[in-house]
């Protein structure tokens, strides 16, 4: 039976770790293998149109009826929960990159040291046998929103780019750009545009990059 288990890094140093068991998936098939990415409260992930995310070992006889019903019998729907592999864990490793320690201010080219710490994470994913990257971009609240979607795109497909350039297939690597929809400072930081108000802003400029595979 295969072990997984959920890890949140917040990697403004890259090295912080926390651990946390994740339940049963549906979408698995008789070896074991995961369909659709599932998130640490067991819920499918799925992106910003609500489709689901599959993981690179999907296939047509893994589809549930919350992702793909056209590919669910509906005779068969019913019982597909109860042919999940009882005890069946994903493992999933969250990491969270300050944009700031990735690109200059405003800019979407990775810098040197963003390109060191995406380096050490394709090293420590040496050994897993890697089913899916999701890499999503954050903007701080200074613009516009239409700008903020658009750079926050453009951090997450410059990650991926970096990526696929080391070795990571690339359809295994998704991109997501989530603007300035989810700030992590809510309302802490006040006061007209500064650079003290740049700094405090700093968590909100980000790349969440979640990687789902079996170690």
């Amino acid at each position: 039976m295969k072990n997984r288990a959920t890890v949140s890094l917040l990697l403004a140093a890259l090295l912080g770790t926390s651990v946390a068991a994740i339940a049963q998936t549906a979408g698995i098939d008789r070896a074991g293998t995961v369909g659709y990415v599932i998130d640490q409260r067991d819920n499918v992930t799925k992106s910003g149109f609500g489709l689901c995310w599959r993981t690179g070992y999907w296939t047509p006889a893994m589809a549930i009826a919350e992702c793909d019903p056209d590919l669910v019998k509906k005779d068969m729907a019913a019982p597909a929960a109860a042919a999940a592999a009882p005890g069946v864990k994903p493992a999933a490793k969250k990491v969270t990159l300050s944009a700031d320690a990735l690109f200059d201010f405003n800019k979407a080219t990775l810098r040197p040291e963003g390109e060191q710490k995406l380096t050490k994470l394709v090293a420590d994913l040496k050994g897993m046998k890697l089913e899916v990257i999701i890499a999503v971009g954050h903007a701080d609240r200074l613009g516009s929103d239409a700008y903020n979607q658009t750079l926050s795109e453009k951090r997450a497909a410059a990650v991926k780019t970096f990526l696929v350039g080391k070795g990571i297939e690339a359809n295994r690597v998704y991109t997501e750009g989530k603007g300035e929809k989810q700030p992590v400072t809510k309302d802490q930081c006040k006061g007209p545009k500064s650079k003290k108000l740049i700094d405090c802003l700093q968590p909100d400029r980000r790349v969440d990059i979640e990687v789902i595979g079996t170690n």
